[in-house]
């Protein structure tokens, strides 16, 4: 098979270099073509330079060029995959900063929330550039796949408005799927699951041990009773029992998304974890990536050394593009978790909306499965969210500045927090301070500077409820070797 897959933002090294292992590990995709590309031309080197390595020690004919012309790289493509960060780590840390002065707590804020929803406007804004480009150049009828969040605004933007085939992937399901399959004490490959609902509010509907069917009050037990996650998942504990379903999400994450556990600061810490980022910290993915970011530059000729390793000696992961890809050219099927237009696939959610819901690939195409009907509480946690969605998908297309304003204003944990004045004050505060990334609002931004010289509310300096430290290169490199000489293992993760 010879057929080129294309990556956008492949400076994003640390998933790059599991994506494409992962796919070197399907017998047919040896002779395949890698085009890598990034504005990045510094990642997009070190990137190359560990591909390179792996494709020469294990003697591939796989072809490999990467490149900062775009185009170039889509030529031709049959297949694209989208996992940028537009604005990088100094966009997001405003999309954290900012919110704070004005109340709101954000662990993650990639997905709705404040920060959400101005990274989607700085994303969709590229995203149209990158699927105008698959249009003209790459193979007639390319996939799309993304990766890239907020995963619904994005892959909604790309199917509505740049008309690419697209279907946007993520690995919460295959992640909390392994959690419940943990906290039952058995192993995951006896665990079967049903999962739907939109991405980051995913539920698992059915659980199956070896066919028998697990009840809300067993998997409750299980959870309150395993050592770390009865400290690490009080959130997600707490909506399994007033819900009765499980939630994808991890517990910082699923925070954000809701109403009623971050909205008052006192109360933030009775409810996340600080042992790992995920767990609920404030800004913790920033701290994270940035850590990592800092630790990779300094180590790089650890990694392009330990890029060396057979492939033999890899385990190819869960991650669905491999397994899509592998489907649709070989016809093996996959079944998996995919966000697609709704459609009617969930009963009660819009069909306009981006789902995530089960479905199956083969030589046909990705093939959900219609007819699910969401529990009430879920698809009303889902459909608040999807009305923000759908707001702040066609602001970022429009560069509608009162649009935007309404998007965030609806968002149910800013809106449990700001009044409609601090938000309308927030959102141009986070436009001036991302303007660079945001040419759609070009004609907006002078307007929303000028009125920022005469606040109308006032706000204040502060590190939200949870706030932790960058690490340095050295303490990460201190904790590891502490880990390894625990037993532990290195299990670094890298993000470029």
């Amino acid at each position: 098979m010879t057929f080129k897959i294309a990556i956008i933002g492949a400076g994003s090294v640390g998933f790059t270099k599991k994506l494409i292992s992962d796919l070197l590990k399907v017998p047919e995709f040896e002779d395949v073509e890698f085009a890598l590309t990034d504005i990045n031309g510094h990642n997009l080197e070190m990137i190359a330079g560990i591909i390179g390595r792996i494709i020469a020690v294990n003697g591939l004919k796989t072809r490999l060029t990467h490149t900062t012309d775009r185009r170039r790289a889509l030529e031709g493509a049959r297949y694209v995959m989208n996992v940028v960060r537009i604005g990088g780590l100094e966009a997001f840390a405003s999309d954290i900063s900012i919110p704070l002065k004005y109340g709101v707590d954000q662990c993650v804020g990639d997905t709705i929330c404040a920060g959400g929803i101005l990274y989607a406007q700085r994303g969709i804004h590229a995203m149209l550039e990158f699927c105008k480009d698959i249009r003209e150049v790459a193979e007639p009828g390319a996939l799309l796949l993304n990766y890239a969040n907020p995963m619904a605004m994005m892959t909604w933007a790309a199917i509505d408005h740049g008309k690419v085939n697209t279907v946007g992937l993520c690995h919460g399901v295959q992640n909390g799927h392994r959690q419940i399959a943990n906290a039952l004490g058995v192993p995951m490959d006896e665990t079967d699951i049903v999962c739907s609902g939109i991405n980051h509010q995913t539920w698992y509907l059915d659980i199956r041990h070896n066919g028998r069917k697990v009840s809300r009050e067993e998997l409750t037990e299980a959870f309150e009773r395993h050592p770390l996650f009865s400290k690490q998942e009080k959130v997600r504990i707490d909506v399994l029992k007033r819900f009765g379903f499980y939630s994808t999400e991890s517990n910082g994450h699923l925070s954000e998304y809701l109403p009623w556990y971050r909205k008052r600061p006192d109360q933030i810490l009775d409810w996340i974890s600080l042992d790992e980022w995920i767990h609920g910290e404030t800004g913790g993915y920033l701290r994270y990536t940035t850590e990592n970011r800092n630790w990779f530059e300094t180590d790089f000729p650890k990694f392009l050394e330990e890029a060396g390793k057979p492939l033999s000696d890899y385990k190819r992961t869960d991650e669905h593009a491999s397994h899509i890809l592998e489907a649709l050219e070989t016809g093996r099927t996959y079944r998996g978790h995919f966000n697609v237009k709704n459609g009617g696939v969930i009963r009660n959610l819009p069909a306009d909306c981006i789902i995530e819901s089960p479905g199956f690939v083969d030589r046909f195409g990705i093939n959900m499965v219609e007819g699910i009907t969401l529990p009430d509480a879920c698809a009303a946690t889902c459909s608040a969210s999807v009305n923000v969605q759908r707001m702040g998908m066609k602001a970022a297309i429009t560069g509608d500045v009162e649009l935007l304003k309404q998007s965030v204003l609806h968002d149910p944990l800013v809106g449990a927090i700001c009044t409609p004045e601090e938000v309308w004050q927030m959102v141009d505060e986070m436009l001036v301070a991302q303007a660079e990334w945001l040419p759609q609002y070009a004609d907006a931004i002078p307007a929303a500077r000028k009125r920022l010289e005469n606040p109308r509310v006032k706000t204040r300096e502060w590190n939200g409820a949870a706030r932790m430290d960058v690490r340095s290169v050295e303490e990460l490199r201190a904790k590891s070797a502490a880990k390894v000489s625990a037993g532990h293992g290195l299990g670094t993760k890298v993000m470029g």
